[in-house]
């Protein structure tokens, strides 16, 4: 029987434009080579990877009284996640992120609009009762939760539910360690990026950033681009996984697809590195598509990419 995962996020549209020339210039006009709408915020692309590779999913959000959450509901519902949760609010607009998008990074602009409103009393009473697992992105865009998370944490983990979450990237750029360092010994995987953790604790390096992380904590994916993923386990141990070979489209949604696939392997029960492993497929499938949701992600499409550049590998990342 399928798992079933509540992912509370923030809630928005992408607007990609992507191009090899996309950085604007004061007083100058430049062509693009693509422009789409479609399904943002880390959370949701995250809640539709997991609902595509076969779990139950409850998105838990707010947003605005506006197209753009309309959008963003029907998009949800589109990819079969369980929407009753979304509460509409006429007071708010519906946040907005701009992706200047090129085949090997992004820049993102946002409207906050909605995003950081997501407050405990939203929270369903049935969720500690349903879940087998929580999941939330962003973390300094929901400001409206930051100092909640890890009290909530700590209920669902007494309840028997296992945890995540991705930093995202600091607008402010003050990182907020304190609470993160309360958060991480009530989560079971924490998946930011490189230079996000890196930035959160002050370091140069992932080697002084093993010995600044708390020594009571779950496992922490450190998502490195095309070079892969890190994890570094609860014992002290890293494991590295490389990233595969595809080429890329555009990167908007990758890491949160990398989120949905090591979820996904870590619900399943398979060992760490084959965590790693399917998340690196998962994210590096969804680089071949513009935008967080674009094109067809599933089980096997991932377990194909695996045993077509890392046939070595045993277990269940084998094509079954």
């Amino acid at each position: 029987m399928a798992k079933t995962v509540y992912v509370l996020g923030e809630l928005n549209v992408d607007a990609i434009i992507s191009g090899s020339r996309i950085h604007p210039e004061p007083n100058k006009e430049k062509f693009v080579d693509d422009f789409s709408i479609t399904l943002g915020s880390s959370s949701a692309i995250t809640a539709c990877r997991l609902s595509q590779l076969g779990l139950n999913v409850c998105f838990v959000s707010v947003v605005g009284d506006d197209d753009f959450g309309k959008y963003c509901i029907e998009r949800l519902k589109r990819f079969g996640v369980n929407v009753e949760h979304v509460r509409t609010d006429p007071r708010e607009k519906t946040g907005v992120t701009v992706s200047l998008s090129t085949p090997s990074d992004r820049a993102l602009l946002t409207f906050m609009g909605a995003i950081p409103k997501l407050a405990v009393p939203i929270m369903p009473d049935s969720m500690m009762e349903r879940a087998d697992h929580l999941h939330f992105g962003s973390f300094y865009l929901q400001l409206g939760m930051q100092r909640e998370w890890a009290a909530l944490f700590a209920q669902a983990k007494a309840c028997g539910i296992t945890t995540s979450f991705d930093a995202g990237w600091d607008p402010e750029e003050n990182w907020r360690r304190p609470l993160i360092d309360g958060l991480l010994p009530v989560t079971d995987l924490f998946v930011p990026s490189e230079e996000e953790a890196l930035r959160i604790y002050g370091c140069s390096d992932l080697d002084e950033l093993a010995e600044a992380l708390p020594k009571r904590r779950g496992s922490v994916a450190v998502k490195c681009g095309k070079r892969g993923a890190r994890m570094l386990t609860p014992e002290g141990e890293w494991l590295h996984e490389p990233g595969f070979a595809v080429k890329a489209v555009d990167t908007t949604g990758a890491g949160d697809s990398f989120n949905a696939g090591l979820i996904y392997s870590f619900l399943e029960g398979e060992p760490r590195r084959e965590q790693l492993i399917f998340g690196n497929a998962c994210g590096a499938l969804s680089a071949q598509e513009i935008g967080g949701t674009g094109g067809a992600l599933d089980v096997r499409q991932a377990r194909a990419l695996i045993a077509a550049q890392r046939p070595e590998k045993p277990g269940k990342v084998a094509m079954e």
